[in-house]
């Protein structure tokens, strides 16, 4: 009686089972509930009893403790045994333990095989006994067993080993799952499927015999044929957005919460279109690395955003995150070159000029404020005198874009790429126009959904919703939106954004075949290629490049290598969208015009122009008869 009162004051209060939180799978759901990855420090998932079969329960019970409903926590008779046998031995061979006594050791005990920890056991399971019922104990015991292969519990159990619930088994995979308790590697049906099914047979003749089932239903599951195929895991299938939001989740409710605690995040991921955005830069990039004869792959980011409300619906980081998890979405900072023109077009067409107004695309020097000189150049090297605002950013007209942002001024170009969405700093300088400054590929996607929102700019998010394991919700996220710009203004410049595909540098979208706008970037020296696109249902932005800067390739410009990646990607993602084009705000007025001069088309004019302005804005004089035709092809992508 002593020694038994050492080892009890020693014991574990059984309460600690009411607190008791065994490690649950954190589990991501894309927008239509699909699981896209999970997170675990183990393998398990929680179900109370009356979703476990009557035929699993009393297969374990049949095969663990034949006599769990008779005893009080340990069995006489199966010690004896044990003991006996042990003696024999000279060791310890045999626990004769009982499914309480199990389940005290599991939670509690170590997994030594001596006689202290066994005398431990014994008290333990007396108390877990006098506290809770039967089927609690049985409830906490197929939820806490290891089935093998990693997995814990009979609802992981059921899904790795047959693929489905554990309500969905049937009498011969209930015989099958209780007969790897004893020992799950060696009855493995992965690797020792003959074992597992004699030990299976084992199982369902103690079940007859123990009266659990007829004749006749042994009879048939023994000649049940079984079907077991390793169940892959969910890999993580959006790894870089993923990481993004543990970073963030872990950060608020803990790394126990995110790996044990079994959270439900419902995320605005789309996975088939995560699926086609890996396919279109692997279609692209992968021929591209063979040609390039590189030491490392070129890398690349794209983001897809639903510009109505901000959520991201795809998101690659880069080409392989297992070699670098450095996010070129969010984390890279890279020149955008001609795509921040977009910026200074919204600032210049907010200023009062239209898409008709005229820059005069000749040389100029410019002054800067390390009084050095400084000559912009066009990338054809060549210049095509006066020019609409609409020629001039369908083809990149660099020059035009330094003397738009000389007349505006760089603060003004700032402040409407900070309403915009550009949080990055910005240089406060006239090279600010050709992109110089750095920013990343989800602040400028998330600006362009300005435009498609008609001037509604939206915060770009991943998260809807966090329930906890039982369900409750931990958070609740909106969009959050902000009027920044008039409807009229972005509708100007989705249709100037429009002729960029439809007439200059975008040309690889119009294989689209659907209404869309977008703006190509290429920042000097081809460093980085972008393309960054929307139509009114989705946005899209590309980003290629090297991590260490050096140059893509000769002409590899955002219109030759991120634009035809971003088409592919779009073409698959909404083959199932009905095509529609942008809706035409109040006060805008359409009128035909002379494409070059901008001036109004006089009647039976060849090829005008349907342009469209802010009514009371559009041109009021004719374009003379006089002025020379010329065909506009292709296009030039801005340097810098």
């Amino acid at each position: 009686m002593q020694l038994f009162r050492k080892y009890a004051k020693d014991l574990p209060s059984t309460t600690a089972l009411e607190e008791y939180k065994p490690g649950l799978i954190t589990r991501f759901y894309d927008i239509h509930n699909e699981v896209i990855a999970e997170m675990f420090a183990e393998r398990r998932t929680i179900v109370p009893l009356q979703r476990i079969p009557v035929d699993l329960q009393n297969a374990v019970i049949a095969t663990e403790d034949e006599r769990f409903f008779r005893h009080w926590g340990i069995d006489l008779r199966g010690i004896g045994r044990a003991f006996l046998n042990n003696l024999f031995r000279g060791r310890v061979v045999e626990g004769g333990s009982t499914i309480t006594q199990q389940l005290a050791r599991a939670l509690f005990l170590t997994q030594d095989r001596t006689f202290q920890r066994k005398i431990k056991e014994a008290l333990l399971s007396l108390q877990i006994e006098k506290k809770y019922t039967k089927e609690e104990i049985l409830q906490m015991y197929l939820n806490q067993v290891f089935f093998g292969h990693g997995t814990y519990g009979v609802e992981q159990a059921s899904r790795v080993y047959f693929g489905k619930h554990v309500q969905e088994l049937n009498l011969a995979e209930c015989a099958l799952l209780a007969g790897l308790l004893r020992a799950p590697k060696a009855y493995s049906p992965f690797t020792k499927a003959a074992s597992a099914q004699r030990r299976a047979q084992t199982v369902l003749s103690l079940m007859y015999n123990q009266k659990y089932i007829t004749l006749e239903e042994r009879d048939k599951a023994l000649q049940y044929k079984y079907y077991t195929q390793r169940q892959k895991y969910v890999s993580n299938a959006a790894p870089y957005f993923i990481e993004n939001i543990k970073i963030e989740l872990e950060d608020k409710y803990g790394t126990d919460a995110m790996y044990k605690g079994g959270l439900q995040i419902y995320t605005t991921l789309d996975l088939a279109m995560q699926r086609n955005a890996e396919k279109a830069l692997d279609k692209k990039l992968n021929p591209y690395d063979v040609a390039a004869s590189t030491d490392a792959p070129v890398q690349c980011g794209l983001i897809a955003i639903d510009p109505k409300n901000g959520q991201i619906r795809a998101l690659v980081g880069g080409r392989n995150f297992e070699k670098s998890q450095f996010n070129r979405v969010t984390q890279a900072k890279r020149q955008p070159g001609s795509a921040f023109k977009t910026f200074v077009f919204t600032a210049a067409l907010e200023s009062g000029l239209t898409p008709s107004s005229l820059i005069d695309d000749s040389p100029v020097t410019l002054v800067g404020g390390d009084e050095k000189e400084w000559a912009p150049q066009n990338y054809d090297k060549e210049f095509w005198g006066p020019t609409t605002l609409r020629r001039a950013l369908e083809n990149s007209r660099n020059v035009c874009s330094v003397k738009l942002i000389v007349q505006l001024t760089p603060e003004t170009v700032v402040i409407y790429s900070r309403k915009l969405g550009i949080q990055s700093p910005l240089g406060n300088n006239l090279s600010l126009s050709l992109g110089t400054s750095e920013v990343t590929l989800q602040e400028i996607t998330s600006s362009f959904c300005t435009f498609a929102n008609y001037g509604i700019r939206t915060m770009p998010y991943s998260v809807i919703t966090v329930k906890d394991a039982s369900g409750n919700v931990l958070e609740q996220n909106i969009p959050v939106e902000e009027t920044v710009l008039s409807e009229q203004t972005t509708y100007l410049m989705t249709n100037l954004l429009k002729g960029v595909v439809k007439n200059g540098t975008g040309y690889a979208a119009r294989a689209l075949g659907r209404p869309c706008a977008g703006k190509t970037g290429t920042s000097n020296d081809y460093r980085d290629a972008w393309f960054i696109g929307y139509t009114p249902d989705l946005a899209c932005g590309v980003w290629v490049g090297y991590d260490d800067h050096r140059i893509i390739g000769e002409k590899q410009t955002g219109g030759v290598i991120a634009c035809p990646i971003w088409t592919d990607f779009m073409e698959q993602s909404l083959q199932n969208v009905p095509a529609s084009d942008f809706k035409i705000p109040s006060k805008i007025k359409q009128i035909k015009i002379d494409y070059k001069s901008g001036l109004l088309a006089p009647p039976n004019w060849p090829n005008p122009f349907l342009e469209s302005y802010v009514a009371g804005t559009e041109p009021t004089e004719y374009a003379s008869p006089k002025i020379i035709k010329e065909e506009i092809t292709g296009g030039s992508e801005g340097g810098y």
